[in-house]
């Protein structure tokens, strides 16, 4: 069945050389507003003719380091400075980034939940079919910019996935290591199916992720990492002259062969972490501890490492819920492949 067009609509002309501010409209009804619109801000940089980078934040509303970084680039990104063309999607959700939520605030979509998405269905649906058949198609490389938001704290890093194309694959990898953060990752998603990533990939273009931080807030640190990455990515891929910037210690390769990297709560109640970030981890290792918040003088149920490696990631709130992660935990490798 042939999908009709999307009904969003932009005010910038994707074609047209120098610098253009302006909007993604998608019409909506409501009791706020009768005839009204989703505006999400977009940013065109072209200079000739070059590849397409499409840099996207705020995919999630409560993810600070990419919505902050691609807000400070689209006022200071000149034309001159480009050879091909740069797309700035600061706030991808933006009804999520208006509420500071993980979700939308009008349907209470997950974008990165909702992909390829469809031109009939919810706010966010709507958004995310026009980034999968608009979008994507006129770019060469997507940079999606993540972070933990309020309920996790993650090392920063660099990631890209195991593919079937092999080149494609190995050009997603280069982009992950020439962000330069300080970690780097093959990444294993517990359910790749409605992730932009996926629908990015699937229409054979370069993708790279990234995990710079969280607890739903933004440090000097994150954001030095995040828009040092940025530039990275863009002169990786040729879209701007410079000499990529790697960190001062060497980058720390990761890999997520499987779910077991995962470590989720089978009890609600007070998490106790006994290692702090970047930490390393022995299978069989005490990494933390759930209290009952129900009544004191109760011992607490230990959850134990299921294999070696790094505290990559972390639950940020104390108060822990069934099915919640709490801590996810990385291989350190010698190289990735």
């Amino acid at each position: 069945m042939t999908k009709r067009p999307s009904p969003i609509s932009a005010t910038v002309d994707f074609d047209a050389d120098g610098v253009q501010h302006g909007f993604l409209k998608l019409p909506i009804s409501n009791d706020e507003s009768a005839w009204g619109a989703v505006m999400i801000p977009i940013t065109v940089v072209k200079n000739g003719e070059g590849p397409t980078a499409l840099l996207t934040g705020g995919n999630h509303g409560d993810e600070y380091e990419g919505i902050t970084a691609l807000m400070k680039l689209s006022s200071s990104l000149e034309a001159a400075d480009v050879s091909g063309r740069v797309i700035i999607v600061p706030m991808m959700n933006t009804p999520a980034v208006t509420a500071g939520k993980r979700t939308s605030g009008l349907d209470g979509g997950n974008l990165n939940r909702s992909f390829p998405g469809d031109p009939d269905g919810s706010v966010t649906e709507k958004i995310a079919d026009y980034f999968t058949r608009v979008m994507v198609p006129m770019s060469d490389v997507v940079l999606d910019l993540h972070s933990g938001g309020r309920t996790l704290d993650i090392i920063p890093f660099g990631a890209s996935h195991v593919l079937e194309n092999a080149d494609q694959q190995r050009r997603a990898l280069e982009g992950a290591k020439a962000f330069g953060a300080p970690y780097a990752m093959m990444m294993f998603e517990l359910d790749a199916e409605a992730l932009f990533d996926t629908a990015v990939e699937r229409q054979g273009k370069i993708f790279v992720a990234t995990e710079l931080g969280g607890g739903g807030t933004s440090t000097p640190e994150s954001l030095a990492i995040t828009e040092r990455g940025v530039r990275n990515v863009l002169i990786h891929y040729g879209l701007i002259e410079g000499r990529v910037e790697m960190p001062a210690e060497p980058q720390v390769y990761l890999d997520m062969p499987d779910a077991s990297c995962y470590v989720q709560s089978e009890h609600s109640g007070l998490l106790e972490l006994t290692l702090a970030l970047g930490e390393p981890v022995e299978k069989g290792q005490v990494i933390a501890r759930v209290y009952d918040m129900t009544r004191s003088g109760t011992p607490p149920v230990e959850y134990r490492a299921e294999r070696d490696g790094l505290l990559m990631a972390r639950r940020f709130p104390a108060q822990v819920n069934m099915g919640d992660t709490i801590a996810v935990i990385a291989e350190v490798v010698e190289s990735l492949a």
